[in-house]
């Protein structure tokens, strides 16, 4: 499917996230969003007025019925209503591009993608930080192997949104945020990464949950907390390569300390999410190295990423921009890179062995 210069876009959800895929859509000169649905149907309309959107709705019923010919819905609602908003946007026939976590358990993930395959429809998963241009080159150089070969992946995710019991968030509860919170909320990230990176699946994961806070206050109200504040997982990929993730909410002065290092058997890699545009290179018997985001510093299609030279710094706006530019790159027929509803969906499947494995206290199969 080509859809020239006019891919119509809708989003559901305007919250934080709603709004940064509307910007994204608006930096791609070939796309516009067209429609903006909220259950709020003031929050839908005060959104629409201050992104230029036309149509405004509040259900995603009404903006289906109404715009049948759309080209893709991003779905931007809580985690809780992924599934269903996802599998009633492939039902109308229009393809989906997902907020993660992709759904709350894999046997929904599995019937979405299954949906999605039989369809033709295209589906995808926002794993924004897979689109960044230093992470890219990290994949760029685990294939031309010169950091020799791979042999084991350190990454850890750090916030500190949630460190105290008066932080609450809907997150918390199962019944919106799901059986796990730190493990599918941050560290789906680090998941999808690892695996983009070096070209290999996860296989099985040994994984121990902490909890720090068993209620939060909500307006003064005790609220039992039913999922982790924080995780610790060994994996293993389908190479033997091995893995050490380590995920919290919980750490004081961390606010999105996404770390990623890389350990070949001749060179490390080592990028940090809080300074995007720059790429750590290790060296044994020589000094290392630091190189900056710039097409002339980087390999393969890492160059296609970077729209600015050194020291117009490449963020996180930029990743997740280029990652709803590769999910329509998609729709348009070319070739793309995007997390498909098939790797979101082993994700799910890691996920669900994470929490399986801190059950048993054992290693569990994906």
């Amino acid at each position: 499917m080509d859809c020239g210069i006019n891919i119509k876009a809708a989003i559901v959800g305007g919250g934080f996230i709603g709004k940064q895929h509307i910007e994204s859509i608006r930096r791609i000169p070939y796309a516009r969003p067209i429609a903006v649905c909220e259950s709020n149907i003031k929050a839908a309309q005060e959104i629409a007025n201050i992104f230029g959107i036309e149509f405004y709705y509040d259900s995603v019923e009404k903006m289906l019925k109404q715009h049948p010919d759309l080209d893709v819905v991003h779905n931007c609602s809580p985690s809780h209503l992924h599934y269903p908003i996802n599998k009633q946007i492939l039902q109308a026939n229009i393809n989906v591009f997902s907020e993660k976590p992709f759904t709350l358990h894999s046997y929904e993930s599995e019937e979405l993608a299954e949906l999605a395959k039989k369809s033709g429809l295209i589906g995808g998963v926002s794993f924004n930080y897979r689109h960044n241009a230093m992470v890219a080159e990290m994949r760029e150089r685990v294939k031309n192997k010169s950091i020799g070969n791979v042999w084991f992946v350190a990454t850890e995710y750090l916030q500190d949104w949630l460190l105290f019991n008066t932080d609450y968030n809907w997150r918390v509860e199962e019944t919106y945020g799901g059986n796990t919170r730190a493990i599918s909320d941050i560290g789906s990230h680090c998941f999808d990464t690892i695996q983009y990176i070096i070209g290999r699946k996860i296989v099985s994961v040994l994984a121990r949950r902490s909890k720090l806070h068993t209620e939060r206050l909500c307006n003064g109200k005790a609220i039992a907390v039913d999922n982790e504040d924080a995780a610790i997982i060994h994996a293993r990929f389908e190479c033997g390569t091995e893995s050490i993730i380590r995920v919290s909410q919980l750490v004081s002065g961390r606010k999105n300390d996404f770390r990623i290092l890389i350990e070949g058997t001749e060179q490390s890699l080592e990028w940090y999410q809080e300074k995007p545009d720059r790429l750590k290179i290790g060296n044994r018997d020589k000094g290392n190295i630091e190189i900056f985001a710039d097409a002339k510093y980087l390999t393969g299609k890492a160059k296609e990423k970077i729209a600015l030279p050194n020291g117009h710094a490449v963020g996180w706006a930029d990743a997740f921009t280029n990652s709803v530019r590769s999910f329509y790159d998609a729709i348009r027929g070319k070739e793309s890179d995007y997390s498909t509803f098939e790797d979101a969906h082993h994700i799910m499947k890691i996920t669900d062995a994470c929490v399986e494995s801190d059950k048993l206290n054992a290693w569990v199969d994906i």
